[in-house]
């Protein structure tokens, strides 16, 4: 038998936002367990996970039930919804994919001078100290700064992996923005 018309869009809808209710409950769970268990000690990006799990969990309900209860108006704003997030997200992807070096070393550097915690957390977790620079006449939280001679700058370490998590996250953010529009349609 061939799927086609209501029953198996409504089945395929349907498997699409399960999935995505599993996606947002990761996203929170993963944000509470690393504040839980200390690995993040930024309560913002903690908020900011947990706060785009939350919004994952709304529209992939908002979609759910529309499609189980053939409600019109449920699936207009989820299709709405759905293409902003879309337009978002494929935007964001080709930033990361589009980085060059240059712009990578820029941002670490701005996100490095904006907090002294997470300076602390990429040192002691890195095992390097200062971002260009070493000053040994500052505290460090590294290791290496018992041992001068083997202490490297943290920006050496973090533009090994700036390259990779951006290619990454962009290809990621590639495939679940057309698993969006593949729900609009």
């Amino acid at each position: 038998m061939v799927c086609g018309g209501f029953i198996c869009t409504k089945n395929a809808l349907s498997a699409l936002n399960i999935i995505y209710v599993m996606v947002s409950l990761l996203l929170i769970g993963v944000a509470a367990w690393g504040k839980w268990f200390g690995l993040v000690s930024s309560i913002s990006v903690v908020a900011g996970v947990i706060s785009v799990g939350a919004f994952l969990l709304l529209v992939a309900f908002v979609g759910l039930c529309g499609a189980l209860k053939h409600q019109q108006i449920l699936l207009f704003f989820y299709m709405i919804i759905l293409f902003l997030v879309f337009v978002l997200q494929f935007s964001i992807s080709c930033a990361c994919l589009a980085l060059n070096k240059d712009q990578q070393n820029q941002l670490l550097e701005v996100g490095w001078n904006k907090s002294e915690s997470t300076q602390r957390d990429v040192e002691k977790t890195l095992n390097c100290c200062g971002y260009s620079s070493v000053d040994f006449n500052s505290s460090c939280a590294a290791e290496c700064f018992r041992n001068p001679a083997s202490c490297i700058t943290c920006s050496t370490i973090l533009q090994t992996y700036a390259g990779e998590v951006l290619r990454f996250v962009g290809g990621i953010g590639l495939f679940f923005s057309f698993t969006e529009v593949r729900g609009h349609i």
